[in-house]
Order: C-alpha cells, then structure tokens, then sequence
C-alpha cells in the first residue's frame, strides 16, 4: 500500500469515527470511541478491552484500560444512536450498487465460560453447531447482493434469566425487558425497520424463524414478502383440494393435508431443474430445485381462505432426500431463478457473523451486563460497516477478503495518539 493511500484511508476513518462522536453525548466520550473503534479494526487475537488497550496505548496501558473499560461497560450513550449513524454512513455506500433487497433476520451464540454473564445458558449454539454454555443473540441485516450490514441486535434473555430478580439487578437488566422468544425479538426488528422506514421488500429467514407462521404472518400484515424455511414436517392442503378448517396444533393427521416432504416426494422428474443462483470462488453454484403453488395449513393465517405462496423444494443430485423447504410469498409470475436468487441471498448473514467475529471480535467482549454486551455488539457493527465501506472503494474484481479489508482500514503509518503502536 503506498503512502498516499494509506493517508486517504486514515483521513477516512477519522471522518467516519467524527461522525459517530457526534451523536454520542458528552465530548470527554471521543477519545475513548476512537480507540476502542481502532483496537477493534486493528489486526489481533483478542479484541477484548484489555488487549484492545495494550495495542492502543501501550506507554499508558493500566489508564487506558480503565477509560475503554467505562466507555464500553457503563458509558451512557445510546446505541441506537450510534447504529443510526452507522447506516447512515454505510447504506448510501452499499446502495451504490444497488438498492437494499431484504432484511435478514438470523441470531448468533457466542460461547461462554462460566453463568453470571447476562443472558448466558445451555442453549444451541449455532458457532459450535451443539448445545453449549452461550449467549445468544437475535439480529437483523439489510442485504442487497453486494454486501450487507447489520442494522439491530438483541440478546436473547431466556426464561430462567428474565424471571430471576436477583439476576437481572447484577447483569442491570432495564425493567422494560421481558421474556421473549426469539421468532417474537424477530418480529420487534422488523416491526422497527419497517416503522422507521428502512429500504427493502422481503424478509429472509432460517428454519429456526421461517417455521413460525405467526411471524410469517407478521410479515405479512407488514405488507412484505418474505422467503421463509421450513421444516419437512409443515403442513399443507393437497394439491386440488379446497383449504378448510386449519388443523389442531400438534395434529399431524388432519383431513387432506400433508407434510411438504411428501409432497416433494410425490412430485414428477419433470418438476424439478438444475438452477444457478450466484458466481462462486471457481465455479456458478448450482442445485436442483422445484416450486409448487400451495396453501399452508396454518391457524395463524388471516381468516378466510389463505393465500397461495411458493414452496420451493432444494433436492441436490446424489442426496437421498430433499435438503431444504422454503415458503415464499413474493409475486406468483417470478422466474425460478429469481425465486430461487432470493432464497439464496441469506448466505450474506453467514458472511456478516464471519467478519464480526474474526475481524472485530464480536464475541470477545468479557463484561457481564446488559449494557456493555449490547455497547460492544454496537461498536463492533460500527466497526464492521467501516470496513464495508472500504471494501466499497475497491473495484469489484479487485480482492474481496476480510484480512485486506483491515489492512485498508488501518495503514501501516498510523499511530494512535500519544503512544507508539507496538507491532
């Protein structure tokens, strides 16, 4: 990287961190957000405020670990705030490339050691891919297909936790939080979004979502489509046949319904197609698919007779039976491949969760409130959309990956101010 551009980039992200200095209150508040921002851009293991202020104050270490430490645990700013800013900034960079296509809603664990951190329990933990000691918490990304970023974030308080007085005062959990589940922290997110005006037409969600139909619902009342998996149990009317009375929860033998997995298996050869949706590394990605018009067998649909949506079915060569069922309620006239694009456009959370944690170290924080959880997931997303927007200034063939991205961010020639950095 030559001098000139690491100048460039260094004046960048002084502009961006003094746009976010200004919604966060006192000005004693600046320093602080800077740094914690640079220890978290700056490459290392451990993004957590002690190594964080190693990195950026080593000749002042102990006070600048204190000063990280009250910003990040106990500082009054708002989050909100912040992530407002944030899009600000972020969005009009993303939507160079086009306009916001959905909101993607997904959580992510961050595994834990011990039980007094807020929030933490023997939960699945989608990092680990198994039941673990973690925290979890609910998301929401706006997407388009060049990038994405991460617009709300909540953790998830379970049960056990909402309801222990003794608990909730240590981790200072506000009042106004109560138990929730995770699909009804979901639709808060969209609800926000969808209240403030965030751009997007569709909401993508995984199994753990997608099978709640009172979410689906809620999406619907929104006015938004969505593509939504489920799981090969659902419910619905046989092809033909008149929808009628929703069957009872729990009821897997209702009259002239039947499970989407066997409605995939009942399907002709010639419903299904090999279908490409985007370039990969070497090669398109491709899978072979079909999609039926179906109504699904819902007691929470409006009343009255329930609209048709898309079922789309993904059976890939060589398996032995289909691997994925999504419902979608986006427009009956749209291409398969279109259809099929938009299911696979949820792969961009995967890359978002990626970034978060390895680059800018969502899941180091070591604090045990609810405050400080929530100001470090807030500055790191403030982070990551830092380096979206470098990523926006390479030329798409240029290198996508996240370790240039922070080599972009922080030049070599910078220096925190009043210390040299340690290599």
């Amino acid at each position: 990287m030559g001098i000139a551009e690491a100048k460039h980039i260094e004046s960048r992200f002084a502009g961006y961190v003094e746009g976010l200095v200004s919604v966060i209150g006192h000005a004693d508040r600046a320093d602080p957000l800077h740094d914690y921002l640079l220890g978290l851009v700056l490459p290392g293991e451990r993004k957590s405020v002690e190594p964080m202020a190693a990195i950026t104050a080593p000749e002042r270490t102990a006070a600048q670990h204190q000063s990280l430490l009250h910003f990040v645990g106990t500082g009054g700013w708002s989050d909100e705030a912040v992530l407002a800013k944030v899009r600000e900034m972020v969005l009009p960079k993303i939507e160079c490339y086009g306009p916001i296509e959905a909101w993607i809603i997904d959580d992510t664990g961050l595994p834990k050691k011990g039980e007094h951190s807020v929030g933490v329990s023997h939960q699945y933990c989608g990092q680990l891919g198994k039941q673990a000691n973690c925290q979890v918490a609910v998301t929401l990304s706006v997407a388009n297909h060049h990038a994405s970023l991460p617009v709300a974030y909540r953790l998830y308080l379970p049960k056990a936790w909402a309801e222990d007085d003794a608990r909730r005062f240590k981790a200072k959990v506000p009042e106004d939080i109560t138990f929730k589940t995770k699909p009804e922290i979901a639709l808060d997110h969209i609800r926000w979004a969808h209240e403030i005006g965030l751009p997007g037409k569709m909401a993508l969600m995984d199994t753990a979502y997608g099978n709640d139909s009172r979410l689906r619902a809620g999406v619907t009342e929104l006015g938004m489509a969505y593509v939504a998996d489920i799981q090969a149990q659902t419910l619905v009317w046989k092809p033909g046949v008149r929808p009628g009375r929703p069957p009872k929860k729990g009821r897997r033998d209702a009259p002239d319904t039947m499970s989407v997995k066997e409605l995939a298996l009942s399907l002709k050869a010639k419903a299904w197609r090999t279908v490409k949706w985007r370039e990969g590394t070497n090669e398109w990605l491709s899978s072979r698919f079909a999609r039926v018009r179906v109504h699904v067998a819902s007691s929470h649909v409006r009343s009255g007779k329930p609209a048709k949506e898309w079922l789309l079915i993904e059976w890939p060569e060589g398996e032995d039976a289909p691997t994925k069922y999504s419902l979608s309620t986006l427009p009956s006239n749209i291409t398969f491949r279109d259809l099929v694009d938009a299911a696979k456009l949820r792969w961009r959370i995967e890359r978002d969760y990626e970034e978060l944690k390895q680059e800018v170290g969502l899941g180091h924080y070591e604090g045990r409130g609810w405050r400080g959880f929530h100001h470090h997931a807030t500055l790191c997303i403030a982070a990551y959309g830092f380096l979206v927007s470098e990523r926006e200034t390479i030329p798409p063939s240029g290198p996508r990956s996240a370790a240039l991205l922070t080599q972009l961010a922080v030049p070599d020639s910078y220096r925190s101010r009043g210390a040299s950095l340690a290599a």
